[in-house]
């Protein structure tokens, strides 16, 4: 797993060894860290240290970490994974529903953690990784260009933001309208079935004939699904 350099994450729990334990392993592996032992702190450091990911406790004293996360998502493009001490499916779905993008129940560990972060920086901060690899597949952002199996794709700017996005997202089910809001944009008023005409283009051009690579789920959309 690659060190990620420049990406800025804020730990907020009301355990100091926790806290220290998270810092000391996040420095390491190449992130900008800094801590808050209560919302109201946390709040205030995310001004000015504007993280792009939050590990943010449920349980903590005056202000709780729900409160900090519907407060979080209403101001800053913040991507949040959420601990608990309680494995309950209640705070689980409390916590998606306020716009946690990720949750985890303690005791955990550092690997797991590391995974998670790296997943959300991958689909929410590509652009901060300028070069990702997923599989077979390598994204440069930078130069705009996808290889497969170590090979160049010849893609153009449409197919490019198409196969990234999936790829991204490999093993979710992209709806047709999802598709087109994030590769198309908000304000596309074209008929949807140019999707299915950018997918063939792109089976096509990764000689997916069988449709094992990007699958059709009829009625739902694709997915891609690696090896």
């Amino acid at each position: 797993m690659q060190k990620l350099k420049g990406i800025k994450v804020l730990l907020i729990d009301d355990e100091p060894n926790i806290l220290q334990f998270l810092e000391m392993g996040l420095l390491n592996e190449g992130f900008d860290v800094m801590t808050a032992q209560d919302g109201m702190s946390a709040m205030t450091i995310v001004k000015q240290f504007q993280p792009h990911i939050a590990i943010l406790d449920v349980m903590m004293p005056g202000m709780d970490g729900f409160e900090v996360c519907k407060m979080l998502k209403k101001t800053e493009n913040t991507a949040i994974i959420m601990l608990t001490a309680k494995d309950e499916v209640d705070d689980k779905v409390k916590g998606l529903t306020l716009g946690a993008d990720d949750y985890m129940a303690k005791p955990f560990s550092f690997e797991e953690l590391l995974a998670r972060i790296h997943a959300r920086v991958r689909n929410q901060f590509p652009n901060l990784l300028g070069e990702v690899v997923i599989g077979p597949f390598r994204i440069d952002d930078r130069r705009k260009e996808i290889f497969y199996h170590q090979v160049v794709l010849e893609l153009s700017p449409t197919e490019y933001e198409l196969l990234r996005f999936m790829v991204l997202n490999q093993g979710l089910v992209l709806s047709k309208t999802k598709i087109l809001d994030k590769v198309w944009g908000y304000d596309f008023v074209g008929d949807e079935n140019i999707v299915e005409v950018y997918i063939r283009s792109l089976r096509d051009k990764l000689n997916d004939k069988e449709h094992k690579l990007i699958r059709t789920l009829r009625g739902s959309g694709y997915r891609v699904d690696l090896p």
